[in-house]
């Protein structure tokens, strides 16, 4: 045996070597780049073997072409064996992934880079060396042009941009999803595969909307009516900010007032998202909440002002059948309809109409509140925190909010619109004006509140946090404190 391998040329030798540890590497890699790009290392090797083993049989090469394959094999032996070299030292065998800071761009310009240095200094092959980079520089070529080449090596030195982030290149906008030679892949927002040269890419300006920071601005406009003050235009596009999930708080959103237009002013909402493939949603849900907040404070979107108005406006406010229906909402409840009828009419003329929108919050747990509120149309979610927890769907006829507007407590629950939802609101100041007339109805309405909170509480016994229980009298008792009578 010993025989048998001192009589195989140290040439082939060393390819076997070499080929046996690209196999080995292919085979237990769990880098899917190496086990890919390892093949080259193999393929050379088994060439370098063939030719060693051709050139070590007598009389199957000419004389006058041994040397130049003697001088082919060692140029192919150098390149395969820095190439492994490469292969094995820059990327991890074990995790599927290439290092940020050696793309496979920038792992070949060193394999060629180091290979003529070899070539050149270590074999002082000249003519064959030169025929070979030249080769290489060729084949590139056919493959690319030259200028799209040194324009993918600078973006892998420079990174103005790594896979995953989303830019804008002149009308084509989307996401990296891959980096070559000799171009970029960008994923479009419709799902579209664009391919931009990277030469392309050198010479105009791009913009990334993922750096310095992933969070992204992007802006709503919108026109109010001329009558409406901008601090109560601004205040209702805040709350409609405020409570869209998609807006973050830090930055903190902004209104500005931009343009006095032919028949409107122009407000601009300024807010920031998580990122930008978000932005169509963070819009569109914005500028839907920026409509139920106008709805609710009486805002105006004006018509363009080419529009022609008819002589006789519908009134906006409240018609008389409305307060009407309203009336007879209230004698439905448990709570208001322990009052008069005269002071159910009383309170129809001074409640105030609120419109919101689904997932809207009316109240919100722990916030002070002074009013009570009576749903005339849709539904709302009672929820309590944490873990938003859902107690409770009221709908149309029913109540809630009674205990600050009867004592001024913080809310005790948040209150959300499910769906688009329609609410009479009845503030403490009204009330109490309307039982400064009539005290003996707090008695009532205090004895029944506090018979409907001992129930609640028996029933809620079990919970976490259970109903303190209150007597009637000294319920009665806090209502006529908070209400002054």
């Amino acid at each position: 045996m010993a025989g048998l391998l001192s009589s195989i040329p140290a040439q082939v030798v060393s390819g076997l070597v070499l080929l046996v540890l690209g196999l080995a590497v292919r085979v237990f890699t769990t880098n899917r780049m190496i086990a890919s790009r390892v093949r080259l290392t193999i393929v050379l090797a088994l060439v370098f073997v063939g030719i060693n083993a051709a050139l070590a049989t007598t009389g199957l090469v000419a004389a006058d072409t041994r040397t130049l394959l003697g001088s082919i094999a060692q140029l192919l032996f150098a390149f395969a064996l820095i190439h492994f070299i490469v292969l094995v030292t820059v990327n991890p065998l074990g995790a599927d992934r290439v290092p940020e800071r050696f793309p496979t761009i920038v792992q070949d310009v060193i394999v060629f880079t180091v290979f003529a240095l070899v070539a050149t200094l270590v074999l002082q092959e000249k003519f064959l060396t030169t025929s070979a980079v030249g080769a290489v520089v060729a084949g590139l070529a056919l493959q690319d042009t030259l200028g799209n080449f040194v324009a993918g090596l600078a973006i892998q030195v420079e990174k103005p941009f790594r896979l995953g982030h989303w830019i804008r290149l002149g009308e084509w906008e989307g996401e990296v999803a891959e980096i070559t030679w000799r171009a970029v892949k960008v994923r479009t927002r419709d799902g579209n595969q664009v391919i931009i040269p990277n030469g392309e890419l050198s010479k105009s300006a791009l913009t990334n909307y993922s750096e310095p920071a992933a969070p992204t601005r992007v802006h709503v406009e919108v026109g109010a009516a001329y009558e409406h003050p901008p601090s109560a235009v601004k205040a209702a596009m805040h709350e409609a900010l405020d409570h869209e999930p998609l807006v973050l708080r830090v930055p903190p959103p902004h209104v500005l007032l931009t343009t006095f237009a032919d028949s409107a002013i122009t407000y601009r909402a300024h807010f920031w998202i998580e990122r930008l493939t978000l932005d169509e949603e963070a819009t569109n849900r914005v500028r839907t909440r920026i409509y139920y907040s106008f709805r609710r404070h009486g805002i105006s979107i004006p018509f363009p002002i080419q529009v022609q108005y008819e002589a006789e406006m519908t009134p906006s406010g409240p018609t008389d059948d409305m307060r009407r229906g309203w009336e007879r909402l209230l004698a439905g409840t448990e709570l208001f309809g322990l009052l008069s009828e005269a002071d159910r009419h009383a309170l129809a003329l001074t409640a105030s109409s609120r419109f919101y929108g689904d997932t809207e919050a009316i109240v919100a747990q722990g916030e002070p509140g002074e009013s009570a509120y009576v749903i005339t149309e849709g539904a709302v979610r009672v929820t309590l925190e944490p873990g938003d927890t859902e107690v409770a769907t009221l709908t149309a006829g029913q109540y809630f909010g009674e205990m600050s507007l009867l004592t001024g407590e913080a809310r005790t629950a948040t209150v959300r619109a499910k769906g688009d939802c329609q609410v009479l609101e009845i503030t403490a100041e009204d009330f109490r004006r309307l039982i400064l007339q009539n005290p003996a109805t707090i008695d009532r309405i205090g004895e029944s509140v506090a018979e409907r909170r001992a129930g609640l509480a028996r029933a809620r016994q079990a919970s976490a946090a259970p109903i303190a229980h209150e007597s009637a009298s000294s319920f009665v008792s806090r209502i006529r404190k908070f209400l002054r009578v």
